[in-house]
């Protein structure tokens, strides 16, 4: 049985635009935030506090939240994957701060190493006091599972190297774990396996997928979450996003072909998809090129709306 109500983090302003080679002003990034709420998402990653040398994308991230009008029942998400752009993200004024802060690893040592040049278990120890002052500071800490479905260098990624990391975040005290399929090679079964070690040691209130759709099986694989009750996905509008370490991934599962499948399925998610196409229509106008979303082409051609420019 599926659940009546599916969560989706939307990650488009973080994940999806960080590669973008071309800078995206924060005036548009913050045009986008504002879209994205308006259409109905409670949970937004906005930005994040790393270092401009290495993604200088989010060089704005400060300029971002100041900028945003936050509705109430909004939550803002930052990755801050150590305690400097902890300490970052926390300068910022009450008003304007994050509600929840993202620290990710890996579930293959291979990717660790050349995404963030230490080992897993040096990583969950870099962490380890970044969660703690998080949660001294009031926020909630979400962990991402990067390459928990495969790796760029690795191959395949069993489920048990996924519990292993499951278990060392649940031990530095994070509150909440995503399981990610970074490269889109997952399958349903192979994701239900590692969502199986994860709901070992989290709620399944407190456990989501986050799937990349290279070889086109992301909806797939959030259909075979929803079989065993997960309910929480990160989704990026329009489509967007990638990763600098994995050579061909695409973006991630687009928010559109979401939000639509769980109308069809008569699942609540709360979005509005019209308004939520708009957003990624002015998105997808910013960085002059058509939506990946397939809904998203699908409804602007329906309406005779060609998206090439800003608006």
């Amino acid at each position: 049985m599926h659940p009546a109500h599916v969560t989706l983090c939307e990650v488009g302003p973080r994940d999806g635009l960080q590669n973008e080679a071309q800078p995206v002003p924060a005036a548009a990034k913050i045009a986008l935030v504002q879209r994205l709420q308006a259409a109905g998402l409670r949970e937004i990653e906005v930005t994040s506090f790393v270092s401009p040398k290495w993604v200088p994308q989010m060089a704005d991230n400060t300029e971002v939240l100041m900028g945003l009008q936050r509705p109430a029942g909004v939550r803002y998400a930052v990755l801050t994957p150590n305690l400097k752009g902890l300490e970052g993200a926390l300068a910022l004024p009450a008003a304007h701060r994050p509600d929840e802060v993202v620290v990710f690893g890996a579930a293959s040592e291979a990717f660790s190493q050349r995404n963030i040049n230490c080992s897993i278990d040096e990583s969950l120890a870099r962490f380890a006091p970044v969660v703690a002052a998080a949660h001294e500071a009031g926020l909630k800490v979400r962990a991402a599972l990067s390459c928990a479905l495969g790796c760029p260098y690795q191959g395949e990624v069993s489920a048990d190297e996924v519990e292993r990391v499951v278990r060392g975040f649940k031990a530095i005290g994070v509150d909440h774990c995503g399981i990610a399929d970074t490269i889109g090679v997952g399958t349903p079964r192979k994701v239900q396996a590692a969502m199986e070690r994860a709901l070992k040691h989290f709620p399944v209130v407190e456990v989501s997928g986050h799937f990349h759709d290279t070889y086109g099986q992301a909806l797939a694989n959030i259909l075979a979450c929803l079989e065993m009750g997960v309910h929480s996905f990160d989704t990026s509008v329009a489509g967007l996003g990638g990763c600098p370490y994995a050579k061909g991934a695409t973006g991630n599962v687009a928010t559109e072909d979401v939000v639509f499948i769980l109308r069809g399925m008569d699942i609540d998610c709360g979005v509005d998809l019209d308004a939520l196409v708009d957003a990624g229509a002015y998105i997808s106008g910013v960085l002059g090129r058509p939506p990946a979303s397939r809904v998203g082409r699908a409804v602007l051609a329906k309406r005779g709306v060609a998206v090439n420019v800003a608006s």
